[in-house]
């Protein structure tokens, strides 16, 4: 698999960027709607780069729900209000992730789409790894719904590289390896409750520490309709590991600076980028 990568304009030093956490439900109009004024908040805060959390449109009753709502890339009421409302708010838009149809009809690509400030999407990654788990009364598996994506995507903007994931991605080190270097990581997540006591904030900052990158992990955060409890915690974390604002449960934004000269410093003072030695065949 080769990284995609998509070109912008020049990078800036200093951004302020937004982690929306959500906790949705089986309604994609009261979603988008939850989703709009959370974006709003973000953008009052200088946000110019936006993402919204995993399955940020739909938490539905049962895993087919999302096959009744999926969409064909570039059309759609889930996209064209991604679309619309990054143009409106002029900034840089992420929907966490997005059902768009598949060659197989009964499953949907789990799909992270990015939008320019002028509303035109300038990325699509899908899901690679596809979450599976029998624990106590916790049972999940992806793949009876899902498609798996087969594409590694970083795509350039004015805030820097940015290396594209979702959720259970974060396991997975080696991803972010074959991404190349890059400036900034999108995590967007529907944790569950149980994996995330454990597991969320060591993965997310080992990633951000590793690839000497900030990391943006917005996050489905609370109870929902379904019955499901996801474990939130939306976080936006530095090259260094220091977490720079969270937000532990329910509806709300996530606000912190990138800092791309921090970032410069610190990869100078610790080369460990420069200093692999085993490198993919």
């Amino acid at each position: 698999m080769s990284p995609i990568t998509m070109s912008d304009s020049s990078h800036g030093t200093k951004v302020r960027v937004a982690a929306v956490q959500m906790a949705s439900g089986p309604s994609v109009a009261a979603n988008l709607e939850e989703a709009f004024r959370l974006i709003e908040e973000a953008a009052s805060k200088q946000a110019k780069l936006v993402v919204l959390p995993e399955y940020f449109c739909l938490m539905g009753m049962k895993d087919t729900d999302k096959l009744a709502v999926r969409e064909t890339p570039g059309e759609g009421r889930i996209q064209n209000f991604l679309s619309e409302t990054a143009k409106r708010f002029g900034i840089w838009l992420v929907g966490g992730s997005v059902p768009l149809v598949s060659a197989i009809p009964d499953k949907i690509h789990n799909s992270c789409l990015v939008y320019d400030a002028h509303g035109q999407q300038v990325a699509r990654y899908d899901k690679i790894h596809l979450f599976g788990l029998a624990l106590g009364n916790e049972n999940f598996a992806e793949e009876r719904t899902i498609d798996a994506g087969n594409r590694i995507v970083a795509v350039e903007s004015p805030f820097g590289r940015i290396g594209l994931s979702i959720c259970y991605d974060l396991r997975f080190p080696e991803l972010y390896r074959m991404m190349g270097k890059v400036d900034i990581i999108l995590a967007p997540a529907a944790f569950t409750a149980i994996t995330g006591k454990a597991h969320w904030e060591t993965l997310i900052r080992a990633r951000a520490i590793e690839n000497q990158a900030y990391l943006i992990a917005p996050a489905q955060g609370g109870f929902h309709v379904n019955g499901r409890e996801t474990n939130g915690d939306s976080m936006i974390v530095d090259p260094w590991g220091v977490i720079l604002d969270r937000l532990p449960r329910g509806p709300g934004v996530v606000v912190a600076e990138v800092d791309r000269a921090y970032q410069t410093s610190v990869r100078a003072s610790l080369p460990a980028l420069e200093h692999r030695c085993l490198l993919p065949c």
